[in-house]
């Protein structure tokens, strides 16, 4: 892969591993071009990379270090800001490059509508595929402000590719009665409502397949996460994503690509919200490496 294609920053500690010698690719999308509420998304990779190194390399949860794999962090991906269809484009070649060189693409929004592309990069890999989404909102709208593509219909947009039977969601609160119906009486997603006590079940089920994991960290309750673009109450805890991190553990889960989104670093000055996502991206990376051992 030629280092042109991205915009080369400083890295995360202990993602500097030689990018041929890696199984885990790291890389930002700073776009929030059709965010509704409260713009900034596209300041998080850059503030993670900094706080990141507040953290340690091991995990006392998941009993792993982070200096026993090889992840590369290429950067940021260097986009045209302003014109959404051609940064969507950019970000699918992007994460291309990633999957034919048989490593696994994880990607740092930016604001949810990043994943389409991310996702149906992967897809083209994976077409037996299965997605697993955390968030506070449906992302089921048909169109938003006139619009197919935006963070409020990213959802709908993957399950026009992959169909009934295939999206499995938690945490969700927010959304209108025609995106709730649209799981959970016409029964097109799998829908847990403002929690994620069936997730083992589910991860379970899926045991053998391959899964691409999308995180909206607006998920998390803005009591302990208000850096994020629009905020819900009622959210999950982090002591709840812990469990997260374990059962896919345990479970050996095959996750084939992965984004953590709609981290806003600058609607919170005490950069918790941003470490907070620090050290989700640090579980998640230990969980996909070991993983695929």
């Amino acid at each position: 892969m030629k280092n042109s294609k991205f915009l080369l920053i400083s890295t995360f500690m202990s993602m500097d591993s030689l990018y041929e010698n890696s199984d885990l690719v790291i890389f930002g999308v700073g776009f929030d071009g059709t965010t509704s509420n409260r713009p900034g998304t596209r300041f998080a990779s850059t503030a993670m990379r900094s706080e990141f190194y507040g953290l340690e390399t091991y995990s006392p949860i998941l009993k792993l270090d982070l200096e026993d794999f090889n992840i590369c962090d290429i950067g940021d991906l260097e986009l045209s800001i302003g014109n959404t269809e051609m940064v969507l484009n950019e970000i699918y070649k992007g994460t291309s490059n990633i999957v034919k060189d048989n490593k696994i693409p994880f990607m740092i929004g930016g604001e949810h509508l990043v994943t389409l592309p991310a996702f149906k990069a992967v897809h083209d890999r994976y077409d037996d595929i299965y997605i697993i989404h955390f968030d506070a909102h449906t992302d089921l709208r048909d169109e938003y402000n006139n619009c197919k593509n935006s963070h409020a219909t990213v959802i709908k947009r993957i399950w026009d590719i992959v169909g009934d039977n295939r999206i499995f969601q938690f945490g969700i609160r927010s959304g209108t009665k025609e995106e709730f119906d649209f799981s959970l009486k016409q029964g097109h997603t799998y829908m847990e409502v403002g929690s994620i006590d069936t997730f083992e079940d589910v991860v379970k089920k899926l045991t053998g397949k391959n899964i691409y994991l999308t995180v909206d960290l607006d998920v998390l309750d803005p009591s302990i996460f208000p850096g994020t673009g629009t905020p819900e109450p009622g959210g999950i805890w982090y002591r709840e994503f812990e469990k997260i991190f374990g059962i896919l553990k345990d479970n050996k889960n095959n996750i084939v690509g992965c984004d953590i989104v709609e981290l806003s670093p600058d609607y919170d000055n005490t950069n918790v919200s941003t470490i907070t996502a620090c050290k989700i991206l640090r579980e998640l990376c230990l969980v996909i490496c070991n993983n695929k051992k």
